[in-house]
């Protein structure tokens, strides 16, 4: 019985031997890199080193050199999953629609990958306007070499963190200020992301669960009558999941509902 566990924890660790190699070959290409040739990238006359292959900065601003802008972009990309999981509309979309599977009773139906799939796409149409801004703001100035990589990641932050103060409730804010001994903060600008995201987060847990009680109810309701009938029919050996389900899919498709719960959904970020 404990073989085939065994063999788990060989492959897991040899998985693990695999990625501690690439991860150290990642280090090696980062600090391995010849400082001449980024002394001949930054030209004979001292210009600093370009954001981007074939991207010069004006007015004589300093930027980051490659090796930290590559160590940068893979940071970024390993916390891509976070943001999109923490700082968006992600959160609430897929609590909402997992607890709808629940309140169903459908168990895989529909299946995990089409709630996240689904999730994904609400979450950026809800997030256009604001990452349009990031992108107008932020990455087409840098791309095009007129600001440094902090002035983009400045621009950048600005309407993430507009829009998640317009979405976090100032209870659960004040919560994380006690918890980190800030009193006050002279403006939005001013909230750290360390503060922010959190309270963001259960702000949107909130609703989320405030939306699945109102959902779960009217199925509830379907269960109770359905059970209460097969007990005065005598039918106690049927199971009332059988019946109870296909009323419920019917009720939800009758009154429209991914159209009803999409549209609340969505404009509650509007």
């Amino acid at each position: 019985m404990n073989l085939p566990l065994a063999g788990v924890g060989q492959r897991r660790s040899s998985a693990g031997r695999v990625l501690a190699l690439v991860a150290l070959l990642v280090v090696a290409l980062l600090v391995l890199v010849p400082t001449q040739a980024l002394a001949q990238e930054a030209g004979s006359d001292g210009q600093a080193l370009s954001p981007l292959p074939g991207i010069e900065l004006t007015d004589g601003m300093d930027d980051y050199e490659l090796p930290v802008q590559l160590l940068l972009l893979l940071t970024v990309l390993s916390l891509a999953p976070a943001i999109i999981v923490l700082m968006t509309s992600f959160t609430r979309l897929v609590v909402i629609f997992s607890i709808l599977r629940t309140a169903l009773g459908t168990q895989q139906s529909p299946p995990t990958q089409v709630i996240i799939g689904l999730s994904l796409f609400l979450t950026l149409f809800i997030m256009y306007p604001v990452f349009s801004t990031v992108h107008e703001d932020a990455l087409v100035p840098y791309m095009e070499g007129e600001v440094t990589q902090q002035v983009a990641l400045d621009r950048a932050v600005a309407p993430m963190r507009g829009f998640m103060l317009q979405q976090t409730r100032e209870k659960d804010l004040m919560l994380f200020m006690d918890l980190a001994d800030i009193e006050v903060f002279d403006d939005a600008e001013a909230v750290p992301f360390h503060v922010l995201v959190p309270a963001f987060v259960i702000s949107e847990l909130r609703i989320a669960f405030q939306i699945g009680f109102m959902l779960f109810l009217p199925f509830v309701i379907v269960d109770l009558i359905v059970a209460s009938v097969l007990m005065s029919m005598g039918m106690m050996m049927l199971p009332p999941v059988m019946v109870s389900l296909p009323i419920k899919l019917l009720l939800f498709v009758l009154t429209d509902g991914w159209y009803l719960i999409v549209q609340s959904v969505v404009e509650g970020y509007l």
